[in-house]
């Protein structure tokens, strides 16, 4: 009996010890052999978060923000507004507790910010496969020394506008464009008017011309002959223009249908269209050189941060590709006019019938993406300064040219 009694015990205590350990236990009565089942613990995983600073219209950012919440709730993304983005990164640099992981702006930044180092190259975490649908034009913008820095999103340049109850067909050449000029122009009805006198909208002249502000190898470029021609015949329609060009004044004039055509952004057409104007929207006119006005463009893009890359490469691409999608670039179309980096989004019906967009996708292969080297923010303000003499002060083109060369290359050694 006390032999039966402890072995009744030692069966006890081993189910005790088992269950101690949070497993569940079973006696077999029959041999007395005991097994376990380890519990099935449910984890529930953290979602990866992505933070996007950006300085975007409103608009923009909303879309972009219902466009990357269907990652969630495996990936939450939130964009971040922050003002004076480029004093705010270059703050942060890329510590990963206080900088974003990604943020979005122009793609004339990027040489700044990939020469501090904090920038990965979006190739890092997508493939060239995944970048196969953009418009060429708007990847080459974003690289720097060989490296591609920003996934494109949508992008800028400026547009021959005219107002058709004054303009019934836009010229086709700048040589008749001045012709109307000289002919129609009164004290108080211009023919066209433009910022003249901003190096952003003289580029289009320049580079026309054949000549720039400055290359890739960082050369300024003010006094070259094909630049020098340009401002010579540039100036002539200057005289039929307002003194100033700023532009507020350009904008009025035209919003107010004192002047029948002009050259400015997209970001204009909201305006002229709340004014009541007749808009039409014409290819670029055509130099004696037999090419086009020539303008800038911006890319607007996201870039990726060094930490973020190294971190949340998973995470981060799976975001991208739906940024740089077919279907976030027609919602941006949709919503704010934007002229989508994906080629396949123009295949859209509601993106194809949009007359300003198209006039943007026919413009993207005769367009010069803004250099992204940091040497360019000296040409900005030389440039200007140049343009203020000859077509403000008066000043010979030659001699302009010669002293802002001068001026640029002395701005751009002292960067070193």
């Amino acid at each position: 009996m006390k032999k039966k009694i402890a072995m009744l015990l030692s069966s006890l205590l081993v189910v005790s010890m088992l269950s101690g350990c949070g497993s569940e236990a079973t006696v077999n009565t029959e041999s007395n052999v005991t097994t376990t089942t380890e519990n099935q613990n449910t984890q529930t995983t953290e979602p990866v978060n992505i933070t996007v600073w950006h300085c975007a219209d409103a608009t923009i950012a909303d879309t972009l923000q219902k466009q990357v919440d269907a990652l969630a709730p495996e990936i939450v993304v939130t964009f971040e507004r922050k003002e004076n983005m480029s004093d705010a990164l270059k703050l942060v640099g890329d510590d990963q507790e206080s900088a974003p992981d990604m943020f979005m702006w122009a793609h004339d930044k990027v040489g700044t910010f990939a020469q501090m180092g904090i920038l990965s190259p979006i190739t890092d975490v997508l493939t060239e496969d995944d970048l196969a649908d953009f418009l060429p034009m708007t990847l080459s913008a974003g690289e720097y020394q060989g490296d591609k820095y920003q996934l494109p999103l949508y992008y800028e340049a400026l547009l021959f506008l005219y107002n058709k109850d004054l303009m019934e067909t836009a010229p086709e050449t700048t040589d008749e464009l001045l012709e109307l000029m000289k002919n129609e122009t009164t004290a108080d009805q211009y023919v066209f008017v433009e910022q003249h006198s901003t190096s952003y909208n003289a580029a289009a002249w320049i580079q026309g011309f054949g000549g720039y502000l400055i290359n890739e190898n960082r050369e300024p470029g003010l006094n070259l002959p094909q630049t020098v021609e340009a401002m010579e015949y540039h100036k002539q329609f200057v005289s039929y223009m307002p003194a100033d060009g700023e532009y507020n004044t350009v904008t009025t004039l035209f919003t107010e249908g004192k002047a029948a055509s002009t050259i400015g952004g997209p970001w204009l057409v909201p305006g002229i269209k709340e004014a009541g104007i007749d808009l039409g929207i014409a290819p670029m006119p055509v130099l004696p050189n037999g090419t086009s006005l020539t303008p800038f463009s911006g890319v607007q893009g996201v870039h990726v941060l060094k930490h973020a890359a190294e971190t949340k490469k998973e995470a981060l691409a799976e975001v991208l590709k739906v940024l740089g999608s077919k279907e976030t670039g027609v919602a941006l179309a949709n919503a704010a006019s934007c002229a989508p980096a994906n080629s396949k989004a123009y295949e859209d019906a509601s993106v194809s019938e949009d007359q300003m967009i198209m006039a943007l996708k026919t413009m993207a292969d005769n367009v010069v993406p803004m250099p992204n080297i940091p040497e360019m923010d000296v040409m900005w303000s030389v440039t200007d300064d140049l343009l203020a003499a000859v077509n403000k002060r008066g000043e010979n083109v030659q001699t302009a040219c010669d002293a802002h060369q001068k001026e640029a290359l002395e701005q751009i050694s002292a960067m070193q």
